[in-house]
């Protein structure tokens, strides 16, 4: 970006990108978490498990009527002070236990210990199950998922995890932490996107033509998507409580705002599809001024945005697909109760998908044009040799 800033015509672009830069490390600073919430640590929820490998399976009569199945499981803990420990309880009282087999991994918490005086037929199991341990086949699809990146992507696809596994830390040690410091969701969620954006983009493609203006481009339809998404949330009352988890955080923090976290959920949605499409239609009006130098700002801005309109098109299908996805089990409640269509979608757990993914979309379309509009300009304006070309893809 250096080179850049020595051409005359680039130093507007140039200088945009570091006040951008700049404006997100103090935003990062500024909303910064420092683990002054009390509530952090007050959910129900947060206990430690350990990990442990079912031994023993036997067959015991079920307390609830009508449930049968039911077993005395003792698994044996493989880590923490309790190691060695033999940790017994019961499953098959609810439907909602699993179905457990000798040597599986299992998570386990130790119960808290019952009151003095408390006779022994009334105090219950020493640990309840938590869950099943899903970590090591996680581990091993996470390494296939990055060999095959490496294999197809060699050095760019290795820099790309390298993005990733920055992205994942920005999330976990900045946004999620200071949304539970009491930090504004929403300016949280934009300035952590922000540091995202930047990381991701400088580190898969460097700090050329192309990548100044795809972060141009996506801080520009970054912020359209979270006008539209304030505006349309405040207009479909949509108050963040339609699922249990919100319910439960405004349990363990009270002045957190479930609104607020709503928005920054779509913030964050929208980012992953922008970065895509917005380096794309960066790379494709590079690609036809290094092609073609005689080309000014009007054909390289017609030429890229026909190639704009076929990565819309997909990208739009994906982005929406995947927000029914997960929408698909509320969908699935409201047709087993006949639920009108109109009323389903107008049940608050639908209409913030539906807003979700129409404001993630009107931002990603709008994309298109900003980012090669932005490209154009400034490719227009550099000399051919200045220019940085890769492959142009398009959904």
């Amino acid at each position: 970006m250096r080179a850049l800033f020595t051409i005359r015509a680039a130093r507007p672009f140039v200088a945009l990108a570091l006040v951008l830069a700049l404006g997100t490390i103090v935003g990062l600073v500024v909303l910064r978490p420092d683990g002054s919430s009390p509530a952090r640590n007050s959910l129900p929820g947060n206990l430690r498990t350990r990990e442990a490998e079912v031994t023993v399976l036997a067959a015991t009569p079920c307390r609830v009527p009508k449930e049968r199945d039911c077993r005395l499981v003792r698994a044996r803990v493989l880590d923490g002070p309790e190691k060695g420990a033999i940790a017994s309880f019961r499953t098959g009282d609810t439907r909602a236990d699993p179905d457990l087999s000798v040597g599986d991994r299992i998570r386990v918490v130790r119960n808290p210990p019952p009151p003095a005086g408390t006779p022994p037929e009334a105090r219950g199991d020493t640990y309840s199950f938590a869950d099943l341990d899903r970590r090591s086949p996680m581990l091993w699809l996470t390494i296939a998922f990055a060999a095959i990146v490496v294999v197809f992507g060699r050095a760019r696809g290795a820099l790309s995890l390298v993005g990733l596994a920055a992205s994942l830390v920005v999330v976990a040690a900045f946004i999620v932490p200071a949304i539970l410091d009491g930090r504004p969701p929403l300016a949280v969620a934009v300035v952590g996107s922000l540091a995202v954006m930047l990381l991701t983009i400088a580190l898969a493609h460097g700090l050329g033509p192309k990548s100044l203006a795809a972060i141009l481009g996506t801080a520009a339809s970054l912020a359209l998507t979270v006008a539209l998404a304030v505006t349309f949330t405040k207009l479909t009352h949509i108050t963040g409580l339609s699922s249990e988890e919100a319910i439960l955080l405004q349990v363990g923090q009270s002045d957190l705002s479930l609104e607020g976290l709503v928005l920054a959920g779509m913030v964050i949605g929208a980012l992953g599809v922008l970065d895509d499409v917005t380096v794309s239609q960066a790379s494709a009006v590079m690609a036809l001024r290094r092609a073609n130098p005689a080309q000014r700002f009007g054909d390289l801005y017609r030429g890229a945005l026909t190639i704009g309109r076929d990565h819309v098109a997909a990208t739009v299908n994906t982005l929406v697909l995947a927000y029914v996805g997960t929408s698909l089990p509320i969908l699935l409640i409201f047709s087993v109760g006949e639920t009108p269509f109109a009323d389903a979608v107008s049940k608050e757990a639908v209409a913030e998908q539906i807003v979700a993914a129409l404001v993630g979309s009107i931002g990603l379309i709008s994309a298109v044009p900003i980012t090669t509009a932005l490209a154009a300009l400034l490719a227009a304006r550099l000399p051919p040799e200045k220019i940085d070309v890769e492959p142009v893809h398009a959904h």
